[in-house]
């Protein structure tokens, strides 16, 4: 059962709806189609049990990303509380070439949007059902050691997704992340977990989805397209760094960022994530 229904939806709106349909959603959030009464069409994601603050998280994120010029679109946010989350419905189409491109140029632009600390000023927030540190942080390097790879490496450490050999060598990233990190980088507004998923194709370009939105470091948003796979990613990828040129060494440092990822997939769902994550450590080490 869902945790909302169209009497609630209508408190939280002020907009009387008409119908509320199931139209999928993942392991955690569930996602539906609202019509309106005055005609509308409507997302909202629910999820059952939603820790307080978790809609207005992703509210706050969707709308600082929606304050970079000439950024990569999101949908509106038009309304939420401690139950849901209700936008502009979006509706996808096929990605194309040209889209791509505009992607990369756009991406640019919304990391360009900057922020005034590594992290999250207004506190902690989630990555899938996990909690995600907010800080902030005095630099990058302490962002992803101790906001980002230690408390994950810990819990899969305890329920046993991740094997000796693994922790001591992400524990050597940590370590060594200012040697790591490649050249110093300004803050950039992040998506955050911008994998293939959160990417939505429209008839107009590519629309941004369930930000972990945060100030971080570009290669990130990069790095986690790459491991996950895009259509025309290489579109993408040369788009980007024509306008806003990458530092060098950013595809050998995609594994430094790919990390914090697979160690939440290895908290969340441990099987082969475990031993991916002591691969993509050592490759980091080798790269710096």
């Amino acid at each position: 059962m869902s945790p909302v229904d169209t009497e609630h939806l209508h408190a939280v709106l002020g907009t009387a709806v008409e119908s509320l349909t199931p139209v999928g959603g993942g392991s955690i959030c569930a996602a539906h189609r609202a019509v309106l009464g005055d005609g509308r069409t409507v997302f909202v994601k629910t999820r059952d049990g939603a820790p307080p603050g978790f809609f207005r998280t992703e509210a706050h994120g969707l709308e600082r990303l929606a304050g970079a010029r000439g950024g990569v679109p999101v949908p509106e946010v038009l309304a939420y509380d401690d139950r849901c989350l209700i936008l502009e419905w979006v509706a996808t189409g096929v990605p194309s070439a040209a889209a791509a491109e505009r992607l990369g140029r756009a991406l640019a632009a919304t990391h360009r949007a900057g922020g005034d600390v590594f992290g999250c000023a207004g506190g902690d927030g989630w990555i899938g059902s996990l909690d995600l540190p907010g800080g902030p942080w005095t630099s990058w390097p302490d962002l992803w050691a101790y906001g980002r790879l230690e408390p994950y490496l810990r819990a899969a450490r305890r329920s046993g997704a991740v094997d000796k050999r693994t922790v001591a060598d992400v524990e050597k990233v940590i370590a060594e992340l200012p040697r790591l990190a490649g050249p110093a980088e300004p803050v950039a507004l992040v998506h955050g977990d911008l994998w293939a998923g959160n990417v939505l194709w429209t008839d107009r370009g590519a629309v941004l989805v369930d930000p972990a939105a945060h100030g971080g470091h570009r290669e990130t948003d990069l790095a986690m397209l790459t491991l996950f796979g895009l259509p025309h990613l290489d579109r993408v990828l040369a788009a980007y760094d024509e306008a806003w040129p990458l530092a060098a060494g950013w595809r050998e440092r995609a594994a430094l960022h790919q990390l914090h990822p697979v160690l939440v997939h290895a908290v969340l769902f441990g099987g082969s994530y475990g031993a991916q994550a002591g691969q993509l450590a050592r490759q980091a080490l080798r790269a710096g």
